[in-house]
Protein backbone atom coordinates (compact mmCIF):
# COMPACT_ATOMS: atom_id res chain seq x y z
CA UNK A 1 0.00 0.00 0.00
CA UNK A 2 1.19 3.43 -0.80
CA UNK A 3 2.05 6.34 1.68
CA UNK A 4 0.15 9.24 1.53
CA UNK A 5 2.40 12.68 2.17
CA UNK A 6 -0.65 15.75 2.65
CA UNK A 7 -3.59 13.71 1.38
CA UNK A 8 -1.74 12.71 -1.67
CA UNK A 9 -0.38 9.48 -2.72
CA UNK A 10 3.92 8.87 -2.43
CA UNK A 11 5.56 7.23 -5.01
CA UNK A 12 7.92 4.84 -3.01
CA UNK A 13 11.82 5.96 -3.82
CA UNK A 14 13.68 4.17 -7.28
CA UNK A 15 16.65 4.35 -5.10
CA UNK A 16 18.59 1.05 -4.72
CA UNK A 17 17.69 0.16 -0.99
CA UNK A 18 21.16 -1.81 -0.81
CA UNK A 19 23.37 1.50 -1.17
CA UNK A 20 23.48 4.59 0.44
CA UNK A 21 23.96 6.97 -2.67
CA UNK A 22 26.94 9.10 -0.37
CA UNK A 23 29.68 7.72 -2.57
CA UNK A 24 30.11 6.14 -6.09
CA UNK A 25 29.99 7.06 -9.54
CA UNK A 26 26.49 7.76 -11.33
CA UNK A 27 25.14 8.50 -14.46
CA UNK A 28 22.13 10.89 -14.31
CA UNK A 29 19.55 12.30 -16.09
CA UNK A 30 17.46 15.32 -15.26
CA UNK A 31 14.25 16.07 -17.18
CA UNK A 32 12.32 19.53 -17.76
CA UNK A 33 8.44 19.38 -17.19
CA UNK A 34 6.67 17.65 -20.14
CA UNK A 35 9.97 17.20 -21.85
CA UNK A 36 9.99 21.06 -22.47
CA UNK A 37 12.80 22.11 -24.83
CA UNK A 38 13.71 24.97 -22.11
CA UNK A 39 17.29 24.79 -22.77
CA UNK A 40 18.56 24.96 -26.75
CA UNK A 41 18.11 23.48 -30.06
CA UNK A 42 20.19 20.95 -31.58
CA UNK A 43 21.50 22.09 -34.89
CA UNK A 44 24.13 19.98 -36.79
CA UNK A 45 24.45 18.10 -34.23
CA UNK A 46 25.33 20.87 -31.72
CA UNK A 47 23.34 22.42 -29.05
CA UNK A 48 22.66 25.85 -29.06
CA UNK A 49 22.45 27.00 -25.79
CA UNK A 50 19.32 29.46 -24.70
CA UNK A 51 20.60 31.69 -21.38
CA UNK A 52 19.36 29.02 -19.19
CA UNK A 53 20.95 26.38 -20.60
CA UNK A 54 24.10 28.90 -19.98
CA UNK A 55 23.66 28.62 -16.58
CA UNK A 56 22.77 24.91 -16.07
CA UNK A 57 26.15 24.42 -17.86
CA UNK A 58 27.87 27.19 -15.37
CA UNK A 59 26.60 25.30 -11.97
CA UNK A 60 27.49 21.74 -13.81
CA UNK A 61 30.85 23.22 -13.87
CA UNK A 62 30.80 24.75 -10.88
CA UNK A 63 30.04 21.63 -8.61
CA UNK A 64 32.52 21.38 -7.05
CA UNK A 65 33.07 24.32 -5.33
CA UNK A 66 29.77 23.65 -3.52
CA UNK A 67 30.30 19.58 -3.00
CA UNK A 68 33.85 19.51 -2.76
CA UNK A 69 33.37 16.09 -2.43
CA UNK A 70 31.86 16.03 -6.05
CA UNK A 71 32.60 15.74 -9.45
CA UNK A 72 30.82 16.27 -12.64
CA UNK A 73 33.62 15.38 -15.43
CA UNK A 74 31.48 14.49 -18.19
CA UNK A 75 27.51 16.36 -18.73
CA UNK A 76 25.68 17.02 -21.77
CA UNK A 77 22.87 19.78 -21.64
CA UNK A 78 20.18 18.56 -24.27
CA UNK A 79 16.91 20.45 -25.00
CA UNK A 80 14.98 19.31 -22.53
CA UNK A 81 17.51 17.09 -20.33
CA UNK A 82 20.49 16.44 -19.24
CA UNK A 83 23.04 13.80 -19.10
CA UNK A 84 25.69 13.49 -16.33
CA UNK A 85 28.23 10.90 -14.88
CA UNK A 86 28.43 12.36 -11.28
CA UNK A 87 31.50 10.99 -8.83
CA UNK A 88 30.43 11.46 -5.65
CA UNK A 89 33.48 10.69 -2.60
CA UNK A 90 32.09 9.26 0.43
CA UNK A 91 32.97 12.58 2.44
CA UNK A 92 32.45 13.50 5.98
CA UNK A 93 28.59 14.63 5.16
CA UNK A 94 29.09 17.48 7.68
CA UNK A 95 31.78 19.26 5.79
CA UNK A 96 30.53 18.70 2.26
CA UNK A 97 26.83 19.84 2.68
CA UNK A 98 28.09 23.49 3.69
CA UNK A 99 25.45 26.32 2.74
CA UNK A 100 26.50 27.84 -0.61
CA UNK A 101 24.31 29.36 -3.22
CA UNK A 102 23.01 25.81 -4.57
CA UNK A 103 21.34 25.48 -1.11
CA UNK A 104 17.80 26.22 -1.04
CA UNK A 105 17.18 28.54 1.44
CA UNK A 106 13.47 27.71 2.52
CA UNK A 107 12.65 26.91 6.33
CA UNK A 108 12.32 23.26 6.72
CA UNK A 109 9.52 21.58 9.16
CA UNK A 110 11.50 18.98 10.94
CA UNK A 111 9.45 16.44 9.11
CA UNK A 112 11.07 17.75 5.76
CA UNK A 113 14.60 18.12 7.48
CA UNK A 114 14.43 14.35 8.44
CA UNK A 115 13.71 13.24 5.19
CA UNK A 116 16.30 15.42 3.74
CA UNK A 117 18.84 14.00 6.43
CA UNK A 118 18.39 10.37 4.73
CA UNK A 119 18.90 11.22 1.12
CA UNK A 120 22.43 10.39 0.47
CA UNK A 121 24.31 13.12 -1.39
CA UNK A 122 23.64 12.47 -4.81
CA UNK A 123 19.75 13.42 -4.78
CA UNK A 124 21.18 16.38 -2.75
CA UNK A 125 23.74 17.41 -5.50
CA UNK A 126 21.06 17.01 -8.24
CA UNK A 127 18.49 18.82 -6.22
CA UNK A 128 20.57 21.60 -5.47
CA UNK A 129 20.84 22.07 -9.24
CA UNK A 130 17.36 21.51 -10.36
CA UNK A 131 17.08 24.15 -7.10
CA UNK A 132 19.71 26.49 -8.43
CA UNK A 133 18.48 26.59 -12.27
CA UNK A 134 14.75 26.98 -10.94
CA UNK A 135 15.92 30.12 -8.96
CA UNK A 136 17.68 31.30 -11.70
CA UNK A 137 14.46 31.36 -14.09
CA UNK A 138 12.37 32.56 -11.50
CA UNK A 139 14.81 35.75 -10.72
CA UNK A 140 14.37 36.41 -14.60
CA UNK A 141 11.37 35.88 -15.52
CA UNK A 142 12.01 33.05 -17.31
CA UNK A 143 9.24 30.31 -17.86
CA UNK A 144 10.86 26.80 -16.58
CA UNK A 145 9.34 23.71 -14.75
CA UNK A 146 11.63 20.16 -13.84
CA UNK A 147 10.52 16.79 -14.22
CA UNK A 148 9.95 16.01 -10.46
CA UNK A 149 12.22 13.05 -9.09
CA UNK A 150 15.65 12.14 -11.68
CA UNK A 151 16.72 8.87 -13.37
CA UNK A 152 20.28 7.48 -12.28
CA UNK A 153 21.67 4.17 -12.73
CA UNK A 154 25.17 3.44 -10.59
CA UNK A 155 28.31 2.94 -12.39
CA UNK A 156 29.63 -0.70 -11.81
CA UNK A 157 32.58 -0.79 -13.93
CA UNK A 158 35.20 0.93 -15.85
CA UNK A 159 33.66 -0.70 -19.17
CA UNK A 160 29.75 0.83 -17.97
CA UNK A 161 31.54 3.90 -17.12
CA UNK A 162 33.12 4.19 -20.95
CA UNK A 163 30.23 3.07 -22.52
CA UNK A 164 27.59 5.72 -21.07
CA UNK A 165 30.89 8.58 -21.46
CA UNK A 166 30.17 7.32 -25.22
CA UNK A 167 26.59 7.72 -24.89
CA UNK A 168 26.55 11.04 -23.24
CA UNK A 169 29.66 12.46 -25.84
CA UNK A 170 27.06 11.84 -28.59
CA UNK A 171 24.06 12.32 -27.58
CA UNK A 172 23.67 15.31 -29.87
CA UNK A 173 24.68 13.71 -32.81
CA UNK A 174 21.73 11.37 -31.84
CA UNK A 175 19.10 13.91 -31.12
CA UNK A 176 16.89 13.21 -33.89
CA UNK A 177 16.56 9.25 -32.82
CA UNK A 178 16.74 10.13 -29.22
CA UNK A 179 13.31 8.98 -27.66
CA UNK A 180 13.22 12.51 -25.95
CA UNK A 181 13.51 14.64 -28.29
CA UNK A 182 9.95 15.43 -28.74
CA UNK A 183 10.27 17.67 -31.82
CA UNK A 184 9.98 14.40 -34.13
CA UNK A 185 7.42 12.86 -32.29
Amino acid sequence: MLDKFRTRYRIPSSRATWHNYDGGIYFTTICTSEQNNYFGKIVNGEIKLTKIGTYATTCIENISDHFPNAEIPLFVIMPNHIHAIVFVDSPDRDAACHVSTLTPTIEKNEKMRGIANKRGQLSTIIGSIKSAISRYANQNNIPFAWQSRFHDRIIRNQDELNRIAEYVENNPIQWESDELNTETQ
